[in-house]
């Protein structure tokens, strides 16, 4: 018999609402004291009348103290559930895409909170961000086990999220993990430094505007700003670029765009440039270098709604500068990773930056998150990713 977490009275409409999250002010302390509670323990979520909302787990110690996994109270988190949520996530990629190589499991949006699964053929990059989830570890890597038979599992535990929960911080491999991992997205090959690259090793999120971009792209001269492993840049290029520039601080990152561009063979087209977005923008402006289509896809500027002031001006100046370099009439895709960042307000910082330097601004297409990154309706946290596509060209 689970333990039970009662909330105050009025505390419940979010959840009824579709929502899974429980803050610590919304629990009734005095009928479930928080302190009887261990980091990650299975309760039944219930309303101040004592009527069961669902099952979920608990952390005493953060402000999101709980997150429910299911309306019914009568559930366990345990295999069969963990089971069948990853069935009902498998099912939905492969409605999309005829290859495995997607975010398999994308925590809230397919109902296990704290969770993030890629999967990159047989093997599976895993982040557990949450003590209800770190609780049940084993469980997961015995699933994942059961039902694909992985080469290798990656544990990418080392994210900030972590050390709010109380968790530590850690990376781990689980069986053999291949000395080259190369996934397909696009009709271009990437080779994935799942241990060593950012996050659990690649950027599923932008696909599709990928894919759009490259309808664009032929015969263009493309430059791929933040472009990590050449997500953007060499989508292009196989699509029949002409030339293709990627710009990224991290060596390790354009190492991997030149290794990428010799698989495709591409590599006669693809140039790379390390150095800071904006230092290397000024410097292409100064040597008066033009290109017809511009991406700038860069990490989130504005991770907390108190940075969103400062943010929400590096978002206007690089795009400013991302059109700076691009040449009369051409393609600027503007993209954010920042859920603190409307889709209105990206709109709203490139057309202010358009009207700062002359220019004017036509959005004519529109992405969205993959759809392997499912939106959770109730949850605005789930939807994040914006990328909009701009024809630049002088003021009207």
């Amino acid at each position: 018999m689970l333990a039970t977490l009662r909330l105050k009275k009025n505390e419940d409409r979010r959840i009824k609402q579709g929502h899974l999250w429980v803050f610590s002010n919304e629990v009734d302390i005095n009928a479930t004291p928080l302190k009887d509670f261990q980091p990650g323990q299975q309760v039944i979520i219930e309303a101040d009348n004592g009527k069961p909302l669902g099952m979920g787990y608990v952390n005493p110690n953060t402000l999101i103290c709980a997150r429910l996994l299911s309306r019914s109270a009568k559930l366990e988190l345990n295999l069969k559930f963990l089971k069948k949520r990853i069935q009902e996530a498998q099912a939905l990629r492969e409605l999309s895409f005829d290859k495995p190589y997607y975010r398999l499991l994308f925590a809230e949006a397919d109902g296990l909170p704290g969770l993030v699964i890629d999967r990159f053929g047989d093997v599976f990059s895993v982040q557990i961000s949450t003590a209800g989830m770190e609780v049940i570890k084993a469980d997961i890597l015995q699933v994942l086990e059961n039902l694909y038979h992985p080469q290798a599992i990656v544990l990418k535990n080392n994210l900030a999220a972590r050390e709010l929960e109380g968790l530590p911080l850690y990376e781990e491999v689980l069986g053999e993990l291949p000395e080259e991992l190369i996934i397909e997205e696009n009709a271009t090959q990437f080779a994935i430094p799942v241990e060593a690259g950012q996050k659990t090793g690649w950027f599923y999120d932008h696909r599709q505007s990928r894919a759009r971009l490259q309808s664009l792209s032929k015969g263009k001269r493309v430059l791929d700003v933040f472009s990590y492993l050449g997500g953007w840049g060499l989508a292009c290029a196989t699509a029949g670029a002409a030339e293709v520039t990627c710009v990224d601080a991290s060596e390790l990152a354009l190492d991997g765009v030149d290794k990428n561009a010799q698989l495709n063979g591409v590599q006669d087209k693809v140039v790379t440039i390390q150095g800071n977005a904006f230092d290397v923008l000024n410097a292409l402006k100064t040597e008066e270098q033009k290109f017809d289509v511009v991406i700038v896809d860069p990490p989130a500027f504005i991770k907390r709604k108190k940075d969103f002031k400062q943010g929400f001006e590096a978002y206007k100046r690089i795009n400013q500068l991302a059109m700076r370099v691009l040449a009369k009439d051409g393609v600027l895709v503007s993209a954010s990773c920042s859920h603190h960042l409307t889709r209105d307000q990206l709109l709203q910082a490139v057309q202010s930056a358009g009207r700062h330097i002359d220019r004017q601004v036509q959005l004519f297409d529109q992405g969205h998150q993959a759809p392997d990154h499912p939106v959770h309706p109730a949850i605005p946290e789930s939807e994040y990713i914006k990328t909009l596509f701009f024809k630049v060209g002088p003021s009207w």
